[in-house]
């Protein structure tokens, strides 16, 4: 299970902290309940609505064929469609399975020859995911590939795609007029929430991931977050936390890690809480730290520039790979070295910064047993729920994204629609 450690521990920071946690305590029975106003947005809530066992079975049939037939996956999709999926995949896909296409996440023209070139010689399925197939990145992806497969594989091309969109959409009539596999989008999830649905589990199916396990450590994290009282509920404390900074001034929250395998996890996660709190002149801005290559780097404004960001820290605590700093005969002054694992570098590392950062900063670390599907079902259910909670003690609708339309409106405008 995911650990949540402070590492702020001052006196005053403290019965601040209790006195928030106080005031907001119906803040988590309400969110526990659900709220009829967000019934049409509240629907991963419960993982058995679009997580359970038939579901399951269903896309790892439709997977498994597809990882017989496949030498490449393309998925289409942008922000909420393809960014849970993506952060998974990126971090364990298993060797053997189709590699991993990206596409709708772009208007750039060299961008999508680069992504049509690299489909050369391979045997090629497209999953195209649009809720209501009005967004035009995904949509003018789409038009691209259909044309694509149409013309090296015939009629066959219908068997090679599939669509997921809400029912009775255009893009469901689409697919039924031309024969492809239609999965349904949950129609009361936002695309941000979707990572325990369609939309990201068969992606993660088709790349050899234990999408099972993943959906079990989400099942396990809301068995857990239902249970447990305000003062022991991790989520509750994550998003006590995050409006704890935020009223002490802290405007820009830094998800940061010594391990690269969490890079696109990252994207989901700003994602996440920058369409859901960022509204009504409100919300903390959601940034992300590689580490330790950005240590050199904003680790300067970190430590010396305006206190502005608060950091929360990802932490694996297994021991998952090694490889042993050897002499090699040279005169380096490296020799304090010798003999020590890179893993533990890395962890010495982490640790440094933490020390140095607390200092200056409110620091978190949500620390997890294992970087693995189990765990990632966890983190997905976790970040969603506190980011539930923390738009509602900040006095904003977690499931709207009302700013996004404002770009589209002129776009549109501009493009002849």
């Amino acid at each position: 299970m995911l650990n949540l450690i402070v590492h702020n521990h001052e006196e005053e920071w403290e019965k601040e902290y209790r006195e928030l946690s106080s005031q907001n305590r119906k803040v988590l029975e309400t969110a526990k309940a659900g709220e009829k106003e967000y019934a049409d947005s509240q629907g991963w809530l419960d993982t058995e609505e679009w997580a359970n066992e038939t579901a399951v079975r269903h896309l790892e049939k439709l997977a498994s064929e597809i990882r017989q037939n496949a030498d490449a996956f393309v998925l289409i999709g942008v922000g909420g469609s393809n960014n849970a999926a993506r952060g998974v995949i990126k971090a364990l896909q298993q060797a053997g399975t189709p590699e991993i296409i990206y596409a709708g996440n772009t208007l750039s023209p060299h961008a999508l020859n680069h992504m049509l070139k690299k489909l050369e010689g391979k045997s090629i399925y497209v999953n195209c995911i649009a809720k209501n197939f009005e967004t035009l990145e995904p949509g003018a992806s789409f038009r691209i590939l259909r044309k694509y497969l149409k013309e090296r594989y015939g009629n066959k091309a219908s068997e090679r795609i599939i669509a997921t969109g809400t029912t009775g959409s255009s893009l469901e009539k689409l697919c039924v007029d031309n024969g492809y596999t239609f999965l349904e989008f949950p129609d009361n999830v936002g695309g941000r929430y979707t990572a325990l649905s369609n939309v990201g589990l068969l992606p993660m199916a088709v790349a050899g991931i234990d999408i099972r396990m993943l959906v079990q450590g989400a099942k396990e994290m809301r068995k857990e977050l239902y249970e447990k009282a305000a003062e022991d509920n991790i989520a509750y404390r994550y998003a006590c936390m995050r409006n704890l900074c935020y009223k002490q001034g802290y405007r820009i929250e830094m998800l940061a890690s010594f391990e690269p395998r969490f890079r696109y996890f990252y994207k989901w996660w700003i994602q996440l809480f920058a369409e859901s709190e960022g509204k009504d002149n409100k919300g903390i801005f959601p940034v992300a730290g590689e580490y330790s290559e950005e240590l050199h780097s904003v680790g300067q404004f970190l430590q010396d520039g305006f206190p502005i960001v608060f950091e929360t820290f990802l932490d694996v605590k297994e021991h998952q790979d090694s490889l042993f700093v050897e002499p090699d005969g040279l005169t380096d002054y490296f020799d304090y070295l010798n003999g020590k694992d890179f893993w533990c570098i890395n962890k010495k590392a982490y640790e440094a910064t933490v020390m140095a950062h607390k200092e200056k900063m409110p620091c978190l670390t949500l620390e997890m047993d294992a970087l693995d599907a189990y765990h990632f079902g966890q983190m997905f259910y976790f970040f969603q729920f506190a980011c539930y909670l923390s738009c509602k003690m900040m006095g904003v609708n977690a499931f709207d994204q009302p700013g996004v339309e404002a770009y589209k409106k002129w776009m549109f405008e501009a493009l002849g629609k």
